[in-house]
Protein backbone atom coordinates (compact mmCIF):
# COMPACT_ATOMS: atom_id res chain seq x y z
CA UNK A 1 0.00 0.00 0.00
CA UNK A 2 2.78 2.45 0.86
CA UNK A 3 4.30 1.93 -2.60
CA UNK A 4 1.15 3.50 -4.09
CA UNK A 5 0.78 6.10 -1.34
CA UNK A 6 3.98 7.98 -1.94
CA UNK A 7 6.25 5.79 -4.02
CA UNK A 8 8.30 4.53 -1.06
CA UNK A 9 10.24 1.32 -1.41
CA UNK A 10 10.43 -1.24 1.40
CA UNK A 11 14.02 -0.16 2.04
CA UNK A 12 12.92 3.48 2.44
CA UNK A 13 9.92 2.56 4.56
CA UNK A 14 12.00 0.71 7.15
CA UNK A 15 15.33 2.46 6.56
CA UNK A 16 17.19 -0.80 5.92
CA UNK A 17 19.71 0.45 3.37
CA UNK A 18 23.45 -0.12 4.04
CA UNK A 19 23.12 -3.45 5.94
CA UNK A 20 26.56 -3.39 7.57
CA UNK A 21 25.93 0.02 9.13
CA UNK A 22 22.43 -0.99 10.23
CA UNK A 23 23.67 -4.14 11.95
CA UNK A 24 26.25 -2.12 13.88
CA UNK A 25 23.55 0.34 14.97
CA UNK A 26 21.25 -2.51 16.03
CA UNK A 27 24.03 -3.98 18.14
CA UNK A 28 24.64 -0.62 19.80
CA UNK A 29 20.93 -0.27 20.63
CA UNK A 30 20.74 -3.78 22.08
CA UNK A 31 23.99 -4.05 24.04
CA UNK A 32 25.28 -0.47 24.14
CA UNK A 33 28.88 0.66 23.72
CA UNK A 34 31.53 2.14 26.06
CA UNK A 35 29.63 5.44 26.10
CA UNK A 36 26.00 4.35 25.72
CA UNK A 37 23.97 2.01 27.96
CA UNK A 38 21.90 -0.71 26.32
CA UNK A 39 18.25 0.06 25.63
CA UNK A 40 15.77 -1.26 28.20
CA UNK A 41 12.46 -2.98 27.62
CA UNK A 42 10.20 -5.42 29.44
CA UNK A 43 6.66 -6.71 29.70
CA UNK A 44 5.35 -3.19 30.30
CA UNK A 45 6.66 -2.29 26.83
CA UNK A 46 3.82 -4.34 25.35
CA UNK A 47 1.41 -1.63 26.50
CA UNK A 48 2.82 0.62 23.79
CA UNK A 49 1.53 -1.64 21.03
CA UNK A 50 -1.89 -0.88 19.52
CA UNK A 51 -2.35 -3.70 16.99
CA UNK A 52 -5.84 -2.77 15.82
CA UNK A 53 -4.75 0.77 14.98
CA UNK A 54 -1.37 -0.39 13.70
CA UNK A 55 -2.56 -2.81 11.04
CA UNK A 56 -5.13 -0.36 9.69
CA UNK A 57 -2.59 2.45 9.54
CA UNK A 58 -0.04 0.28 7.75
CA UNK A 59 -2.75 -0.39 5.17
CA UNK A 60 -3.25 3.33 4.54
CA UNK A 61 -6.28 3.98 6.77
CA UNK A 62 -7.07 7.49 7.95
CA UNK A 63 -9.81 8.21 10.51
CA UNK A 64 -13.13 9.54 9.21
CA UNK A 65 -13.02 12.39 11.72
CA UNK A 66 -9.76 13.54 10.04
CA UNK A 67 -7.99 13.72 13.41
CA UNK A 68 -4.47 12.30 13.73
CA UNK A 69 -4.32 9.72 16.54
CA UNK A 70 -1.60 10.64 19.05
CA UNK A 71 -0.25 7.36 20.40
CA UNK A 72 2.40 8.74 22.78
CA UNK A 73 2.94 12.12 24.41
CA UNK A 74 6.05 13.66 25.99
CA UNK A 75 6.93 12.02 29.32
CA UNK A 76 7.12 14.69 32.03
CA UNK A 77 8.77 12.28 34.52
CA UNK A 78 11.48 10.48 32.52
CA UNK A 79 13.79 7.88 33.99
CA UNK A 80 17.47 8.99 34.39
CA UNK A 81 19.35 9.16 31.09
CA UNK A 82 22.34 7.45 32.71
CA UNK A 83 20.27 4.25 32.90
CA UNK A 84 19.81 4.09 29.13
CA UNK A 85 16.93 4.53 26.72
CA UNK A 86 13.85 2.84 28.16
CA UNK A 87 10.75 1.80 26.23
CA UNK A 88 9.18 0.47 29.43
CA UNK A 89 6.24 2.07 31.22
CA UNK A 90 7.50 2.36 34.80
CA UNK A 91 7.60 6.11 35.45
CA UNK A 92 5.26 8.03 33.15
CA UNK A 93 3.22 11.24 33.27
CA UNK A 94 1.97 13.15 30.23
CA UNK A 95 0.99 16.85 30.29
CA UNK A 96 -2.53 15.93 31.49
CA UNK A 97 -1.23 13.90 34.40
CA UNK A 98 -2.13 10.66 32.58
CA UNK A 99 0.02 7.86 31.16
CA UNK A 100 -0.04 8.17 27.35
CA UNK A 101 3.74 7.85 27.07
CA UNK A 102 6.68 5.66 28.13
CA UNK A 103 9.81 6.10 30.23
CA UNK A 104 12.20 7.79 27.81
CA UNK A 105 9.72 9.30 25.39
CA UNK A 106 10.74 12.87 24.61
CA UNK A 107 8.40 13.73 21.74
CA UNK A 108 4.88 13.36 20.31
CA UNK A 109 3.90 10.36 18.16
CA UNK A 110 1.44 11.07 15.34
CA UNK A 111 -0.01 7.85 13.84
CA UNK A 112 -0.12 8.28 10.06
CA UNK A 113 0.19 5.94 7.04
CA UNK A 114 3.54 5.59 5.24
CA UNK A 115 3.70 7.98 2.31
CA UNK A 116 1.88 10.81 4.11
CA UNK A 117 3.41 14.20 3.40
CA UNK A 118 5.09 15.87 6.38
CA UNK A 119 5.27 19.66 6.50
CA UNK A 120 7.24 22.40 8.27
CA UNK A 121 5.30 23.42 11.41
CA UNK A 122 6.71 26.97 11.20
CA UNK A 123 9.11 28.93 8.97
CA UNK A 124 12.75 28.04 9.36
CA UNK A 125 15.94 26.65 7.88
CA UNK A 126 16.68 22.94 7.44
CA UNK A 127 19.73 22.49 9.66
CA UNK A 128 20.16 18.71 9.55
CA UNK A 129 18.99 15.69 7.56
CA UNK A 130 20.39 12.47 9.01
CA UNK A 131 19.64 8.80 9.46
CA UNK A 132 20.37 7.04 12.76
CA UNK A 133 18.72 3.61 12.55
CA UNK A 134 18.94 3.09 16.33
CA UNK A 135 17.70 6.62 17.15
CA UNK A 136 14.62 7.54 15.13
CA UNK A 137 15.62 6.54 11.61
CA UNK A 138 15.61 9.20 8.89
CA UNK A 139 14.87 12.66 10.26
CA UNK A 140 14.53 16.26 9.09
CA UNK A 141 15.60 18.93 11.58
CA UNK A 142 14.43 22.55 11.22
CA UNK A 143 15.79 25.58 13.06
CA UNK A 144 12.94 28.07 13.53
CA UNK A 145 15.04 30.69 15.32
CA UNK A 146 14.46 32.13 18.78
CA UNK A 147 15.85 28.94 20.32
CA UNK A 148 13.27 26.59 18.74
CA UNK A 149 14.17 23.47 16.74
CA UNK A 150 11.77 20.76 15.57
CA UNK A 151 12.48 17.27 14.25
CA UNK A 152 10.35 14.77 12.38
CA UNK A 153 11.62 11.19 12.82
CA UNK A 154 10.92 7.77 11.21
CA UNK A 155 10.69 9.31 7.73
CA UNK A 156 10.92 7.43 4.45
CA UNK A 157 12.25 10.16 2.20
CA UNK A 158 13.48 13.70 2.78
CA UNK A 159 12.32 16.25 0.21
CA UNK A 160 14.59 19.07 1.42
CA UNK A 161 18.31 19.57 1.95
CA UNK A 162 20.41 21.22 4.63
CA UNK A 163 20.33 24.98 4.13
CA UNK A 164 16.89 25.09 2.51
CA UNK A 165 14.64 27.85 3.79
CA UNK A 166 11.12 26.51 4.34
CA UNK A 167 7.83 28.29 4.80
CA UNK A 168 5.09 27.26 7.20
CA UNK A 169 3.30 24.31 5.58
CA UNK A 170 6.13 23.52 3.12
CA UNK A 171 6.26 19.76 2.42
CA UNK A 172 9.61 18.50 3.71
CA UNK A 173 9.36 14.69 3.71
CA UNK A 174 7.31 11.53 3.25
CA UNK A 175 6.44 9.64 6.42
CA UNK A 176 7.28 5.96 6.94
CA UNK A 177 8.57 3.97 9.92
CA UNK A 178 12.33 3.91 9.41
CA UNK A 179 14.52 2.76 12.25
CA UNK A 180 14.90 -0.25 14.50
CA UNK A 181 11.46 0.32 16.07
CA UNK A 182 9.60 -0.25 12.82
CA UNK A 183 11.54 -3.37 11.89
CA UNK A 184 11.43 -5.07 15.29
CA UNK A 185 7.78 -4.31 16.07
CA UNK A 186 6.19 -4.67 12.62
CA UNK A 187 3.21 -4.92 12.20
CA UNK A 188 2.05 -4.41 15.82
CA UNK A 189 3.60 -1.01 16.42
CA UNK A 190 1.76 1.88 14.77
CA UNK A 191 3.64 3.66 11.96
CA UNK A 192 4.10 7.24 13.07
CA UNK A 193 6.08 10.45 12.95
CA UNK A 194 7.94 10.99 16.20
CA UNK A 195 7.92 14.78 16.49
CA UNK A 196 10.50 16.49 18.73
CA UNK A 197 10.60 20.08 19.91
CA UNK A 198 13.77 21.51 21.45
CA UNK A 199 13.82 24.92 23.12
CA UNK A 200 17.22 26.37 24.02
CA UNK A 201 18.67 23.01 22.98
CA UNK A 202 16.60 21.00 25.48
CA UNK A 203 13.67 18.64 24.69
CA UNK A 204 10.37 20.18 25.76
CA UNK A 205 6.72 19.22 25.52
CA UNK A 206 4.86 21.27 22.88
CA UNK A 207 1.65 20.69 24.85
CA UNK A 208 1.22 22.84 27.95
CA UNK A 209 0.27 22.08 31.51
CA UNK A 210 -1.92 24.56 33.36
CA UNK A 211 0.03 27.78 33.73
CA UNK A 212 2.41 26.99 30.84
CA UNK A 213 2.49 28.47 27.34
CA UNK A 214 1.74 25.96 24.59
CA UNK A 215 4.16 25.78 21.67
CA UNK A 216 1.16 25.16 19.37
CA UNK A 217 -0.43 28.25 17.84
CA UNK A 218 -3.82 26.83 18.84
CA UNK A 219 -3.28 26.00 22.50
CA UNK A 220 -2.98 22.21 23.00
CA UNK A 221 -5.06 21.64 19.85
CA UNK A 222 -2.63 21.77 16.91
CA UNK A 223 -4.11 22.40 13.49
CA UNK A 224 -2.52 22.15 10.05
CA UNK A 225 -1.62 25.38 8.32
CA UNK A 226 -4.36 26.43 5.91
CA UNK A 227 -2.12 28.25 3.49
CA UNK A 228 1.37 28.26 2.01
CA UNK A 229 3.08 25.55 0.00
CA UNK A 230 1.65 22.08 0.17
CA UNK A 231 -1.84 23.34 1.00
CA UNK A 232 -3.33 22.34 -2.40
CA UNK A 233 -5.33 25.54 -2.81
CA UNK A 234 -7.24 25.73 0.47
CA UNK A 235 -8.25 29.10 1.89
CA UNK A 236 -5.24 30.86 3.36
CA UNK A 237 -5.17 32.09 6.94
CA UNK A 238 -4.37 35.63 7.93
CA UNK A 239 -0.91 35.21 9.40
CA UNK A 240 2.32 37.14 9.43
CA UNK A 241 5.40 35.01 9.99
CA UNK A 242 8.32 36.91 11.39
CA UNK A 243 11.80 35.61 10.82
CA UNK A 244 13.01 33.98 14.03
CA UNK A 245 16.39 35.56 13.44
CA UNK A 246 19.75 33.81 13.09
CA UNK A 247 20.63 31.34 15.82
CA UNK A 248 23.67 32.46 17.78
CA UNK A 249 25.65 30.01 19.89
CA UNK A 250 27.70 30.79 22.98
CA UNK A 251 31.11 29.63 21.74
CA UNK A 252 32.61 29.30 25.21
CA UNK A 253 29.73 27.10 26.41
CA UNK A 254 29.92 25.15 23.16
CA UNK A 255 33.60 24.38 23.67
CA UNK A 256 32.99 23.31 27.28
CA UNK A 257 30.41 20.80 26.11
CA UNK A 258 32.57 19.50 23.26
CA UNK A 259 35.67 19.12 25.41
CA UNK A 260 33.59 17.18 27.91
CA UNK A 261 32.59 14.63 25.28
CA UNK A 262 33.73 11.18 26.44
CA UNK A 263 33.76 9.75 22.90
CA UNK A 264 37.10 10.84 21.42
CA UNK A 265 36.08 10.25 17.81
CA UNK A 266 32.89 12.29 18.20
CA UNK A 267 34.74 15.00 20.12
CA UNK A 268 37.29 15.42 17.31
CA UNK A 269 34.54 15.50 14.68
CA UNK A 270 32.72 18.28 16.54
CA UNK A 271 35.94 20.24 17.13
CA UNK A 272 36.66 20.18 13.40
CA UNK A 273 33.15 21.12 12.27
CA UNK A 274 32.84 24.55 10.65
CA UNK A 275 31.29 27.08 10.68
CA UNK A 276 30.33 27.70 14.31
CA UNK A 277 26.61 27.43 13.49
CA UNK A 278 27.06 23.92 12.08
CA UNK A 279 29.19 22.93 15.07
CA UNK A 280 26.47 24.22 17.40
CA UNK A 281 23.65 22.39 15.63
CA UNK A 282 25.58 19.11 15.55
CA UNK A 283 26.59 19.43 19.21
CA UNK A 284 23.01 20.08 20.34
CA UNK A 285 21.83 17.13 18.26
CA UNK A 286 24.41 14.72 19.64
CA UNK A 287 23.98 15.97 23.20
CA UNK A 288 20.26 15.09 23.00
CA UNK A 289 20.36 11.87 21.01
CA UNK A 290 23.46 10.47 22.76
CA UNK A 291 23.47 12.29 26.12
CA UNK A 292 25.64 9.79 28.01
CA UNK A 293 28.57 10.62 25.73
CA UNK A 294 28.79 14.06 27.32
CA UNK A 295 30.08 14.75 30.82
CA UNK A 296 29.09 18.41 30.46
CA UNK A 297 25.56 19.28 29.33
CA UNK A 298 24.58 22.92 29.35
CA UNK A 299 22.69 25.47 27.25
CA UNK A 300 24.94 26.54 24.38
CA UNK A 301 22.73 29.31 22.98
CA UNK A 302 23.85 32.92 23.25
CA UNK A 303 20.40 33.85 24.57
CA UNK A 304 17.64 31.92 26.34
CA UNK A 305 14.12 32.12 24.97
CA UNK A 306 10.69 31.62 26.53
CA UNK A 307 7.95 29.31 25.32
CA UNK A 308 5.84 30.78 22.49
CA UNK A 309 2.88 29.50 20.49
CA UNK A 310 4.53 29.19 17.08
CA UNK A 311 3.86 25.69 15.74
CA UNK A 312 1.20 24.13 13.53
CA UNK A 313 0.47 20.43 13.05
CA UNK A 314 3.18 19.13 10.66
CA UNK A 315 0.72 17.72 8.10
CA UNK A 316 -1.40 19.08 5.27
CA UNK A 317 -4.94 20.32 5.76
CA UNK A 318 -6.06 18.11 2.87
CA UNK A 319 -5.13 15.11 5.01
CA UNK A 320 -6.04 16.10 8.59
CA UNK A 321 -7.94 18.71 10.59
CA UNK A 322 -6.36 18.21 14.02
CA UNK A 323 -5.40 15.57 16.58
CA UNK A 324 -7.05 13.07 18.89
CA UNK A 325 -5.29 11.90 22.06
CA UNK A 326 -5.78 8.18 22.58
Amino acid sequence: MWKRRGGLSLAETFGVTDPDRRLAEVRMALVGDPYTPASRWGLSSLKIFKPRLSVKTWMGWRPKDRLVPVTNLFNRTPTPIEEGWSVRKTQVTDFRGQSLTYDSHNGTDFAIPPGTQVTAPAPGVVCRVSDEFHRGGLKVVIDHGRGLITMSNHLGRALVEVGDEVERGHVVALAAYSGIDGVVAFPWSVPHVHFNTWLNGVPVDPFARDGEVSLWRVRNDPKPFRGGRGGDGEIAEEITDEDGGPTVFDEEALWRVIRGCRDGELRRALEETEPVYRRGVDTVFMMNYFPTRFEVREVVYGERFEREGRLDLPFRVVDYDGVRLL
